[in-house]
């Protein structure tokens, strides 16, 4: 739930309904390969598959140059239903490479897709609005309602506009973005991120695609409060932030008590998306 670092943004792509992982490296996006191979092939175990085709392939090795024309494989942070882990990732041009040595079906649809989304992160930085419009796609792809998704890209904003605060008056690293965020959590639910998810049945799952509406909105009451505190006070270093965090998460706190009081519900649900009947395209409700 933190925010992103400077270097590093995570997101998840669809080819043919099957997630694949990227992240952003250096204004870069950059493939985890196990999910190329599972997509591509058939193999059991697709981590096997990539030591075998390293074997066999000599450019395809970790320290590989490529001969000096395609950048080596990373290995590049992701959140894991284990913990954070660091993942075996290529660009775009060692993905491709990578396709020329895997026989499948799938190798020129699939070469398509790389293209269309390896640009993408061009596209966005000239139009900032084109990364909504797709994530609202991805969204809509995976059978979230309309005014869900509505809902959520309100709260990604609302999320981006106070990030960008934090990185202005001081936070450096995602410890800080963390701790930060958890701090607003706390004040209004009454708990941190991890314990949260407990709550929702989650695991490397982002929290926010699992909220209720109410929960969604109540977040970002939480998170444009305390960007308004920041700025009221001109808020500089973690002890003025942090302070502001938790007043912010306060202000959504009483909102929170006074719904349950008003309902006589508690607002926080165990409801998540993996339960829903996409099919019957069924709202997350409050």
């Amino acid at each position: 739930m933190s925010g992103p670092d400077n270097n590093h943004e995570s997101r998840v792509a669809l080819f043919q309904s099957r997630e694949i992982r990227r992240t952003l490296h250096n204004e870069e996006w950059w493939f985890v390969i196990t999910d190329i191979i599972a997509v591509l092939t058939a193999a059991a175990d697709p981590s096997d598959y990539w030591k075998k085709m390293r074997r066999r392939d000599p450019d395809l090795s970790l320290n590989s140059q490529g001969g000096g024309q395609i950048d080596p494989p990373l290995a590049l942070a992701f959140e894991t239903a284990g913990g954070r882990q660091k993942l075996q990732c290529w660009n775009t041009q060692g993905i491709f490479r990578l396709i020329q040595s895997i026989p499948s079906p799938k190798a020129e649809p699939f070469k398509r897709w790389l293209a269309k989304v390896g640009k993408e992160r061009l596209d966005e930085i000239e139009n900032p609005e084109l990364a909504m419009g797709r994530m609202q796609e991805l969204y809509e792809k995976k059978g979230y309602p309309k005014e869900w998704i509505d809902k959520r890209l309100r709260g990604i904003a609302v999320r981006q506009d106070l990030t960008d605060e934090w990185k202005q008056r001081g936070v450096t690293n995602r410890q800080e973005f963390a701790i930060l965020t958890n701090e607003i959590m706390h004040g209004t639910f009454a708990l941190n991120v991890d314990e949260y998810k407990q709550v929702k049945a989650l695991a490397r799952e982002n929290l926010r695609d699992h909220m209720t509406d109410i929960e969604l909105i109540l977040t970002m009451l939480a998170e444009a409060t305390t960007t308004k505190l920041h700025r009221d006070r001109d808020s500089v270093g973690m002890l003025p932030l942090k302070k502001d965090a938790k007043d912010g998460g306060a202000v959504a706190g009483r909102t929170r008590k006074d719904i349950e009081k008003q309902t006589g519900k508690p607002v926080i649900s165990q409801e998540n998306f993996k339960l829903l009947d996409v099919k019957k395209s069924k709202r997350l409700k409050g």
